[in-house]
């Protein structure tokens, strides 16, 4: 017992629970601190990388077209009438000088019967106007005619003359008429088509036979016009059957037409194909290949394209203390799946690929990789 009354174990408690209370207040107060310092230093972001390297950049271009020939040729009679005979087809090979078809010939026979008999008839007129003509001269030289019976004579002569000159020319222009009833290839070449058939009545210059001459085969393609802007000039394009990409061929660009389709709004172009194979025939279907080259850049994926004050920007990693920054660049084309950069970035870069939406300038990051 103290000298107050009181037992001495309660004097002890005070000073043992006030260390106690005050420990736990410190305690309370670190938890409270270290909260705070977990709030304010998150751990780094990861993100995915890929290292942007610079190199000659290019594309490839695919169309299909068909083949045709590269020279046509359209057969077709020089004067009217009804085709009595048919003697070829679509497909047929044709040579030189072979008879393909023929018309009715009874009218130009006719004709030409015609210009032979007139022709004999100006011949006996000048036969009788040259003997007048000469009598008259011998007349004239002795004294005993006008010179006016004289001249009369000389321009009967010279008339008679012109006439069997022109029945000359009619007589051959019916025998060219004659010879027009048939109808003969004139190049060596494939029958592609027919536009006439036996019995029908035709005019002159009216399309009979289609033919694709032995000069060469054309891969031809309708091309958008950008395509034909970044195109080199002499480019090799690689040619293959749509049915069989093994039977291939390269060709270069014989044609371009100098207007655009005013529907499709693309310029036909004309491949001369180098050694055709026989596989490859005409109106075959083929895929045509070009490797176009846009010059030096960076190729990155797209998913690494971000923006920055409305302009294009990307997330560069310092590769020393693994902090982002925002860095505007300048975008050439938009490709599938990839950005091609023309500038804001040297080459050697770690661009963030994966998570640039939640990054922030002086963000730490993790790589999870790096993809070259």
């Amino acid at each position: 017992m103290s000298s107050f009354g009181f037992p001495l174990g309660i004097h002890r408690r005070k000073p043992l629970t006030m260390l106690v209370l005050a420990a736990l207040a410190l305690a309370l107060v670190a938890e409270g601190c270290n909260r705070e310092t977990t709030a304010e230093a998150p751990p780094p972001r990861p993100v995915r990388t890929v290292i942007a390297e610079k190199g000659e950049l290019g594309e490839s271009v695919v169309l299909t077209g068909q083949i045709l020939a590269e020279k046509e040729s359209a057969l077709a009679f020089r004067v009217g009438g009804r085709i009595l005979e048919r003697s070829a087809d679509v497909g047929d090979r044709v040579t030189p000088d072979q008879v393909l078809a023929k018309l009715d010939p009874q009218n130009e026979l006719n004709a030409l019967r015609s210009a032979r008999a007139a022709l004999s008839a100006a011949q006996g007129r000048l036969e009788q106007d040259a003997n007048q003509f000469q009598r008259q001269q011998h007349l004239l030289d002795r004294g005993f005619t006008t010179r006016v019976l004289f001249d009369q004579a000389q321009q009967a002569y010279r008339t008679s003359q012109a006439a069997v000159d022109d029945a000359k020319a009619q007589l051959e222009i019916a025998e060219d008429r004659v010879s027009y009833t048939e109808l003969k290839a004139n190049v060596s070449g494939t029958i592609t088509a027919r536009g006439a058939e036996s019995g029908e009545v035709v005019q002159a210059g009216q399309m009979v036979f289609q033919v694709a001459r032995d000069t060469g085969w054309d891969a031809v393609f309708d091309v958008p016009a950008q395509v034909i802007r970044t195109a080199p000039a002499d480019a090799d394009i690689m040619i293959a059957l749509t049915d069989d990409p093994s039977v291939t061929a390269k060709g270069r660009v014989r044609q371009v037409d100098p207007q655009a389709d005013p529907i499709t709004r693309t310029f036909k172009v004309r491949i001369s194909v180098n050694d055709p194979p026989p596989a490859m025939r005409l109106g075959a279907t083929v895929t045509g290949r070009l490797d176009t080259s846009s010059g030096k850049g960076i190729a990155i994926p797209a998913s690494a394209l971000t923006a920055a004050d409305r302009s294009p920007a990307v997330w560069v990693v310092d590769p020393a203390n693994l902090t982002v920054a925002l860095k505007p660049v300048e975008v050439l084309r938009f490709d599938p799946g990839t950005v091609v950069i023309s500038g804001g970035l040297e080459g050697g870069e770690l661009v963030v690929t994966a998570g640039v939406q939640a990054l922030h300038p002086g963000q730490r990051v993790r790589l999870l990789g790096a993809q070259t």
